[in-house]
């Protein structure tokens, strides 16, 4: 392969890989939708999925995070500096790997799992990061930059701290939008039939960047709101002990 021989076609080879991972995502969501719409979901079918998950949104974007993040820094640096780049970037992806499969373990054993920032009753939301999500955003990355391999040493470090965020996310209990409350069976505004139009002209036509848009909107959404809770929690000023009396000033009297 040109990716592994270092070949002046490894741009295109990581390019095709990145568009692979992200159809996967595509279809990952389809099956469900489709699953769920038939009527045909089983315990079977979804340990098939997962199993299917840990490959496609696991191994897949481990592998791809390496070779294009890490592989191909400079040869002119000194061994003692390139070799724990290297040595780290191997521990990174395993550790992307390992949360991405906990992260599928417990969404299979959890039936009604409670994010630790719950949100609206009603809704649905997954607790953590998904693991199609952290794979997409890893596709998303190397696709838009057209699948040039990164060659300075403070890019691939700071690529490696990306795929320890998103392997902390998916392991993580904070809440995340779930898209399984949308059906094809109901009835939507015209608005939001206009922005979904517009949102697939513009992922036709500008593919790269709205594909990354997409992935940072929805990883960084997690976040937001977890540090939007934290800080209302903080605001929030402390109840009041029933015995203690609102105003001093009225007692006296």
């Amino acid at each position: 392969m040109h990716a592994a021989a270092g070949g002046p076609g490894a741009a295109e080879d990581f390019t095709a890989a990145a568009l692979a991972i992200g159809v996967a995502v595509f279809t990952d969501g389809l099956d469900g939708m489709v699953a769920r719409l038939t009527n045909t979901t089983s315990d079977f079918g979804r340990e098939m999925d997962s199993l299917a998950d840990v490959i496609s949104f696991g191994l897949a974007p481990a592998v791809l995070a390496v070779a294009w993040g890490v592989q191909f820094i400079d040869p002119g640096l000194a061994a003692s500096t390139r070799g724990p780049i290297f040595n780290a970037s191997y521990f990174v992806a395993f550790l992307f790997l390992l949360c991405g499969a906990a992260r599928l373990a417990r969404f299979n054993v959890q039936k009604n799992p409670i994010p630790k920032n719950p949100g609206r009753p009603g809704r649905k939301y997954f607790v953590g990061l998904p693991i199609p999500a952290a794979a997409g955003t890893v596709a998303s990355v190397v696709y838009v930059t057209g699948g040039e391999p990164l060659y300075w040493p403070p890019f691939a470090i700071a690529w490696l701290a990306l795929l320890l965020m998103l392997a902390f996310l998916m392991v993580s209990t904070w809440r995340y939008y779930s898209f399984k409350g949308i059906s094809l069976n109901k009835a939507y505004s015209t608005a939001t039939i206009i922005i979904l139009g517009g949102l697939i002209y513009a992922i036709w036509n500008y593919s790269r960047p709205v594909l990354l848009a997409l992935a940072i909107t929805y990883v960084g959404s997690g976040i937001v709101i977890r540090a939007a809770g934290l800080l209302r929690r903080r605001l929030r000023p402390a109840p009041r002990h029933p015995g203690y009396p609102l105003d001093p000033e009225r007692q006296i009297g």
